[in-house]
């Protein structure tokens, strides 16, 4: 499910903190000798990005082993930076999964507090906007004002929900949404789900729970699961990414709040360190601030200022 083209002007915006805090210190590495002092300065800059412990010395020792066998003479280390970061996104599936028969059937998990709801909102207009039919699932029953947030996205976007009252069953609110996804024809059902710590091991039963539910009444589903993490928390995405693939199957990474932080290169650590596919990124406020994550375009757009 293609939702829809990423563009190099979008990402770019979005990564406007990011890259205006690697624009100077990448610029002072152009056109230098490429030697342990350069690669040193590569090193702390790619680590205080949050590109990641496992990344960044997969790349600079890489980078060692040349220089001592004299293989980097006359090489743009800026250059070879890009191809490297490249290299590290390539061969992973990205793309949404469709269900053979509808509805595909797209659980969304995560945090308080990381966009989740919103992000469901963004998810829910891309596909709307592809001329697919879209029906949310308000099974997030436990924070105060969930389900209203929801219901005004809904609202607003001109998108179907279904919801339950505060405190209900959430698996008998995604049962219900399910049984009315297939009555009514639908495309895509989108399923927010309470936001939950990743130590909290009831809740991430629940979460099980309502996954159980949704594969009873959907074949093969859920056919997506994502879970949304907040790229402004650093390396605390690794730790709830890590806990929630041990309770679900998590099939791809919402990236949300990209905009709002000067570390982007948490991208490489998330993929590194769980080999989980970043497969949106959330790059703004508005509903329209969602683009499919494309390697090739989030590098340009991370590292263009200094090329």
């Amino acid at each position: 499910m293609g939702l829809f083209r990423a563009t190099l002007s979008a990402i770019r915006g979005g990564l406007s903190k990011t890259r205006s805090a690697l624009a100077a210190p990448l610029a002072t590495l152009r056109g230098r000798v490429i030697d342990d002092n350069t690669i040193d300065e590569l090193e702390h800059l790619l680590l205080s990005s949050d590109v990641g412990v496992t990344t960044t010395d997969a790349i600079v020792n890489d980078l060692r082993d040349e220089v001592a066998s004299g293989a980097l003479k006359d090489k743009d280390i800026l250059e070879l930076l890009r191809e490297r970061l490249l290299l590290r996104l390539k061969g992973k599936d990205r793309t949404i999964a469709v269900a053979e028969k509808s509805p595909t059937a797209i659980l969304v998990a995560g945090v308080n507090g990381v966009g989740k709801t919103t992000s469901v909102a963004k998810i829910g207009r891309a596909l709307k906007d592809e001329g697919r039919t879209v029906l949310l699932a308000a099974a997030d029953t436990f924070r105060a004002g969930a389900v209203s947030q929801l219901t005004t996205w809904a609202d607003r976007l001109g998108i179907e929900i279904v919801k339950g009252t505060q405190g209900a069953d959430p698996a008998a609110v995604t049962y219900d949404a399910a049984s009315a996804a297939i009555a009514r024809g639908i495309d895509v059902l989108l399923i927010d789900t309470a936001g939950r710590l990743h130590t909290q091991e009831p809740l991430m039963r629940q979460l099980e729970k309502i996954r159980q539910v949704t594969s009873k009444k959907i074949d093969g589903a859920p056919h997506e699961v994502l879970l949304v993490l907040d790229a402004t928390q650093g390396q605390n995405t690794l730790a709830q990414a890590k806990k929630f693939a041990e309770s679900i199957n998590v099939t791809g990474i919402f990236l949300s709040k990209l905009d709002g932080t000067a570390r982007g290169g948490i991208v490489f650590a998330i993929e590194d360190e769980t080999g989980i596919p970043v497969k949106l990124i959330g790059i703004g406020e508005r509903p329209d601030d969602v683009e499919p994550f494309d390697p090739e375009t989030f590098v340009e757009a991370l590292i263009e200022v200094s090329r």
